[in-house]
């Protein structure tokens, strides 16, 4: 559920006075050039009623601060190690404190999501399941019963950090028959490409998305507390899901998960198909060339970013930089200015990269050609 947008002054939470959202930490994409928007989502996360060490309400509260559009609490249904301290016969309760302390603090635009994980050894290994009705029909004895009741709730399902060392000791994510079984049937929609409590990201997973289409996943997989795991508001973020959505709503989210309109975000790293990593770039970078001197064909053209994510830059044009080599960086939410070797004046500017922090397939980056007119007034 969304919330109605709260003061931007502090809050009142669990009692407590919690100062208004860090414009610094917060995070925010632009819309795309279609006018859709850029969703963040993380949709695996843990708490201390199975195997994390937070109460729920710590969670909504991180997802607050992150600017987050929407956060799954994804217990561990058959791990419960805390059951003596915290016996917890109903495996939707995390959700419910989580919503109970949303609502308590008038949070905008955060939603919560019913999940759970189904934790069984290889194969099928770890799965998934966000945007169920009840978590408990999923604890079952028999696995292909816990993928069965998930998609009679019309859940979304995907396979958790197949790259795991403990069921996949050389790091590598491989497809089973199992698994390939599973897509087949419906039961398996998504994988992980990138793991917060590995790490880490894993191109033979994202190579696994591209052959079998499932939809790409970036979680945090969060146990402990976001800011000390991943320095959350110093610089730092959790992993996450960026979702390509047609509006900002529960429906809209979903619907872009089962199409795979995603990109993993990891660091800095951008993982996933090409055109959605190409349409999420592209909302971020833009040219902004200044007029042609007298008597110098070479252009200032400053490269503009609209996102939180920083970009790595090669430049693949048959244009040259006066100020720069061919690699260049361009910090979250900034701008650099390039002396570009025109060799002539133009009506417009075109200049070609590789977006080196972005994987599309095997050790594959995003090629991008941005463009922008040229005033013809001389400075």
């Amino acid at each position: 559920m969304y919330i109605k947008q709260a003061s931007t002054a502090a809050v009142v939470f669990a009692g407590l006075a919690m100062p208004a959202i860090s414009e610094e930490r917060a995070i925010s994409f632009p819309n795309t050039a279609d006018g859709g928007v850029l969703l963040t989502a993380d949709l695996h996360t843990h708490t201390v009623f199975s195997d994390g060490a937070v109460w729920p309400s710590i969670r909504v509260e991180e997802a607050h601060r992150d600017g987050l559009d929407a956060l799954a609490i994804t217990e561990h249904l058959e791990h419960q190690p805390k059951a003596a301290d915290i016996p917890n016969p109903d495996r939707n309760r995390s959700y419910d404190v989580a919503v109970e302390s949303l609502v308590g603090a008038g949070y905008n635009g955060l939603l919560i999501i019913r999940g759970a994980e189904v934790s069984r050894n290889m194969p099928p290994g770890h799965v998934n399941a966000v945007f169920l009705e009840d978590a408990n029909a999923l604890l079952v004895k028999d696995y292909m019963d816990a993928f069965e009741a998930a998609k009679e709730q019309g859940a979304f399902i995907f396979w958790n950090h197949p790259n795991w060392i403990p069921q996949a000791p050389d790091g590598v994510a491989r497809i089973t028959e199992m698994h390939k079984d599973l897509i087949s049937k419906g039961l398996l929609h998504g994988i992980e490409v990138a793991n917060g409590t590995l790490d880490g990201h894993s191109e033979h997973a994202l190579q696994i998305a591209l052959d079998y289409n499932l939809t790409v996943l970036g979680t945090s997989d969060i146990h402990g507390l976001v800011d000390w795991t991943h320095n959350a508001g110093h610089g730092g973020h959790r992993p996450m899901t960026i979702v390509l959505a047609e509006e900002r709503s529960e429906e809209a989210l979903k619907k872009a998960l089962f199409e795979g309109k995603t990109v993993a975000w990891n660091y800095d790293d951008l993982l996933g198909r090409e055109d959605n990593v190409s349409k999420l770039v592209e909302a971020c970078l833009s040219l902004e060339p200044s007029t042609f001197g007298v008597k110098t064909s070479v252009l200032r053209v400053d490269v503009r970013n609209d996102c939180p994510v920083s970009f790595i830059l090669k430049n693949t044009s048959e244009e040259t930089f006066q100020n720069a080599s061919d690699v260049v960086r361009v910090e979250r939410n900034s701008t650099i200015p390039l002396q570009v070797r025109m060799g002539d004046e133009r009506e417009q500017v075109s200049l070609v990269f590789d977006v080196l922090n972005t994987q599309i397939g095997g050790r594959k980056s995003l090629s991008l050609s941005l463009t922008a007119p040229i005033s013809a007034e001389k400075k």
